[in-house]
C-alpha cells in the first residue's frame, strides 16, 4: 500500500480529512517521530489539560483504554529507556522514603502474576509496588474500549487469547483456575465461532496489484475446491496449479529419505526455499505465501523452517509421512503444536486484558469493582485506586524504572535500590527484594553491575515487531455484500484483517446485524524478507518507531478501500475510529533452528539471561523464549521462588 504525499482529492476520497476519535493524550505523529531521544531524563510531559503523566491515574476521568491513536508503546513510555540505551544515565535522585517486600519493574501478566505469587508466599500483609513506564497496566495485554452507537465495543490491542503450543502446566493453570476462568467450559458458554459463517460469510484472500498485477478479492478460501477457487485469481496457470499441488498434492518431494532424516532436512532450511527449490513452484506462489508465518514470527517464510511450518499446519508435506511429533531441531511454538496440539483456547472480548484485570482486582480489590471473571470485562477500572497509600499493593503508571541496583542496608541486609522517573525526575524507593518484569533487553541498561555474559545473552532476546490496528466502522454491510468476514492479504500493508470476534458474556453482546456498528481487527508485522530474522525483527523496530499515525491511518483506510470497494465501502464515510497498537518489542524471542546455534537449554540466552542476581530476579516471558501467556506466569513464579529459596 501506498505512503506516498496525499493529494486533496485523495485526502477527501479516504476521508483524511475528516475528525474521528484517534489523537488524544501525547498522540500524533510529531510527537510519535520527535520523541524518540527527544524526552530524555529531565523531560517533563504534560497532557492537554496540564496534569503531569505521575499523577495523572489520580485524575477524574482517567481511562486509557479509551484512548486512541498510537497505542501499545505510546509516545510517553518508551523514550526514557532510549536514552538510557544512548548512555544518559539519571542525576541524583530524591528518596521518597518508600520501602517495600517486593517491587515488580513491568505491570504485565508476568509483573501482576509476580506480586500474586509473592503474596501468596509472604502473606497479605507484605507490601508490593509495580512500576510501569505505560499508561495502563497489563503491558501487551492492552484493552481497546470504543463507544458505538451507545455500545461499549472491545478488542484486543495486543494479547489475543487463552492459547499455548501446549496445554498449560500446573503453576499457569492453577492461577488461571484461581481467577475464576475455567477455560474450556467458559468457551462454549460465552464463543460463538460459526456466528459469521452461519451468515453465509466466509474467509477470503485480498491479491493487491503492486504484488499480483490487479486488485481482486476472492472469497471462500478453504471452503471451495482450490482449483475453483483460484480460476479468477491474478495468477498464471502455473501458479495455480503449483498452489492446488501444494495444498492438495500427495507427492512425496524427499524420496527414499526416513522420516527422521527428512525432518533433519526440513529443519535446516526455510519454507521459501522448500517451496522453490523442493516443491519447484512458480515465483508467484512465494508472494502468495510468503506472509503466512508473519503471524506467529513476525517473519516471512524466509525466515521460518520448512519443518517448524510442518509443525503448525502449513501445507506442502502431505505426501512425505512425516511421522507426528516433533525434534530438537524445532521451534517452541511447532514443537508444541506438534507434540500436543495445544492448549484449550479461550478468547475474552478484550483479550487477556481480562486476565491482566483480574490479576488486578486479586491484588487490589478497590480498583476492579465485581466479583467473576465475566463480569470483569463491563468494569470501569477505578485507576485512582491503583496507587493509594493505604494500599498494601500499590500499582504506579507512567513510571520509567532507569535503574535497579542491589544494596546493604546499616543493619547489613540485603535489600534492593530501584530509581524512576516521576515528571522526568529520578525517584529512589527501597525493597526488600525486587523483580524484573520487563523487556528483558533493557535489563542490563537497568543493572549495569550484571556479569558480562548475562548481560550479552539479554542483549541478543530481541523481540518480534507487530502491530494490532482496531478500526471502527459505523457497520459492516459491505463485509456482508460480499459474503466475506476475515481477509488475508498477501501484499498488503496490514496482513490480515477480520469481523471482531463474536463474544456475548454478563452485560456485554457484540452486535448480529450488518448495519450495527462494529470493529475490525487488523495486522501489520513490518519485516525484511532475505536478512536473518533478528535483523529482520530490528529493521522492523526501528520502522515502527519512525512511522506517524498519520501514514497508518492512510494505508489502513487506503487498505479498506481498495478490499471492500466492491461491496460499496466508503473508506471516508465507513471508518469512526481508529487505534493502532504499535509494539515495536512484540513477541518474545524463541528458538529458531535456521539461525540459532544447536546448544543445551542451559546454554540458551534466555536461561544465561534470567539468572538471579543478589535481591533481584528476571522475569517475563522473554524469560521463557516463549511468547504466551503462560510463559510469563511461569516465569513469574520462577522469579519469586528464586528469591524467596535461593
Amino acid at each position: 500500500m501506498s505512503t506516498h504525499r496525499d493529494f486533496p482529492s485523495q485526502r477527501e476520497s479516504l476521508g483524511l480529512d475528516r475528525k474521528i476519535t484517534r489523537r488524544d493524550f501525547l498522540n500524533g505523529a510529531a510527537i510519535a517521530v520527535a520523541g524518540v531521544g527527544a524526552i530524555g531524563m529531565d523531560g517533563v510531559l504534560a497532557n492537554e489539560t496540564g496534569v503531569h503523566p505521575a499523577d495523572a491515574q489520580d485524575a477524574p476521568g482517567y481511562y486509557p483504554p479509551l484512548r486512541r491513536g498510537l497505542r501499545g508503546s505510546h509516545p510517553g513510555s518508551f523514550e526514557a529507556a532510549h536514552a538510557l540505551r544512548d548512555g544518559q544515565r539519571p542525576g541524583a535522585a530524591l528518596d521518597s522514603g518508600e520501602h517495600y517486600d517486593l517491587i515488580v519493574v513491568g505491570a504485565g501478566i508476568s509483573g501482576l502474576s509476580a506480586a500474586h505469587f509473592f503474596r501468596e508466599r509472604t502473606g497479605s500483609s507484605s507490601r508490593v509496588l509495580l512500576l510501569d513506564n505505560h499508561d495502563d497496566f497489563g503491558g501487551h495485554a492492552k484493552r481497546n474500549e470504543f463507544e458505538l452507537d451507545g455500545h461499549t465495543a472491545l478488542m484486543n490491542g495486543g494479547t489475543l487469547l487463552i492459547d499455548s503450543p501446549r496445554p498449560y502446566a500446573p503453576i499457569a493453570a492453577n492461577l488461571i483456575k484461581t481467577l475464576g476462568i475455567e477455560v474450556e467450559a467458559l468457551a462454549r458458554k460465552i464463543e460463538r465461532p460459526d456466528f459469521y459463517e452461519s451468515l453465509g460469510l466466509q474467509a477470503g484472500v485480498f491479491f493487491d496489484r503492486e504484488t499480483f498485477g490487479a486488485d481482486k478479492l476472492l472469497v471462500g478460501v478453504g471452503s471451495r475446491p482450490w482449483a475453483q477457487w483460484l480460476a479468477d485469481a491474478p495468477l498464471s496457470a502455473t501458479a495455480r496449479a503449483d498452489i492446488v499441488r501444494i495444498e492438495t498434492g500427495e507427492i512425496d518431494c524427499l524420496p527414499g529419505l526416513s522420516s527422521e532424516d527428512k525432518k533433519a532436512r526440513l529443519s535446516r532450511i526455510s519454507y521459501r526455499d522448500f517451496l522453490s527449490d523442493i516443491v519447484k513452484v512458480d515465483p508467484a506462489v512465494l508472494a502468495y505465501y510468503q506472509q503466512r508465518t508473519q503471524g506467529e514470527w513476525s517473519v516471512g517464510i524466509d525466515g521460518v523452517s520448512a519443518l517448524d511450518c510442518w509443525g503448525i499446519g502449513l501445507p506442502g508435506f502431505t505426501g512425505m509421512r512425516l511421522a507426528p511429533g516433533a525434534t530438537a531441531r524445532m521451534g517452541y511454538t511447532a514443537a508444541g503444536y506438534a507434540e500436543t496440539g495445544g492448549s484449550p483456547k479461550l478468547h475474552f472480548p478484550d483479550g487477556n486484558a481480562t486476565i491482566a484485570r483480574l490479576l488486578v482486582r486479586a491484588l487490589i480489590p478497590a480498583a476492579v469493582p465485581g466479583q467473576s471473571a465475566e463480569d470483569v470485562v463491563s468494569a470501569r477500572v477505578d485507576y485512582a485506586a491503583l496507587d493509594r497509600p493505604s494500599n498494601p499493593v500499590r500499582l504506579r503508571l507512567n513510571s520509567s524504572v532507569v535503574q535497579a541496583q542491589n544494596i546493604v542496608r546499616r543493619s547489613g541486609a540485603k535489600a534492593v535500590r530501584v530509581t524512576y522517573l516521576r515528571d522526568g525526575r529520578p525517584v529512589n524507593v527501597h525493597g526488600r527484594h525486587c523483580v524484573l518484569a520487563c523487556y528483558n533487553m533493557m535489563i542490563p541498561y537497568l543493572v549495569p553491575e550484571l556479569p558480562a555474559a548475562q548481560r550479552e545473552a539479554l542483549h541478543s532476546l530481541v523481540k518480534e515487531p507487530l502491530v494490532y490496528t482496531s478500526v471502527a466502522l459505523r457497520n459492516w454491510q459491505a463485509f456482508s455484500r460480499l459474503g466475506v468476514s476475515r481477509i488475508t492479504a498477501p501484499g498488503g500493508y496490514h496482513n490480515s484483517m477480520y469481523l471482531n470476534q463474536h463474544v456475548n458474556l454478563d452485560g456485554y453482546r457484540s452486535p448480529t446485524s450488518p448495519d450495527a456498528a462494529i470493529l475490525v481487527h487488523m495486522t501489520r508485522t513490518p519485516c525484511a524478507a532475505g536478512l536473518p530474522y533478528l535483523e529482520q525483527n530490528r529493521l522492523g523496530r526501528a520502522e515502527l518507531l519512525a512511522t506517524s499515525f498519520a501514514t497508518f491511518e492512510r494505508n489502513i483506510r487506503e487498505q479498506l478501500g481498495r478490499t471492500l470497494g466492491a461491496g460499496g465501502f466508503d473508506p471516508a464515510a465507513d471508518i469512526t475510529g481508529i487505534t493502532v497498537n504499535r509494539w515495536p518489542h512484540g513477541y518474545a524471542r524463541e528458538y529458531n533452528p535456521l539461525f540459532d546455534a544447536e546448544v543445551a537449554e542451559s546454554l540458551r540466552p534466555h536461561v544465561i539471561g534470567r539468572r538471579r542476581f543478589g535481591n533481584i530476579a528476571i522475569a517475563n516471558s522473554d524469560a521463557g523464549a516463549a511468547a504466551y501467556t503462560d510463559s510469563a506466569i511461569n516465569q513469574a513464579h520462577r522469579a519469586v521462588e528464586e528469591l524467596l529459596t535461593g
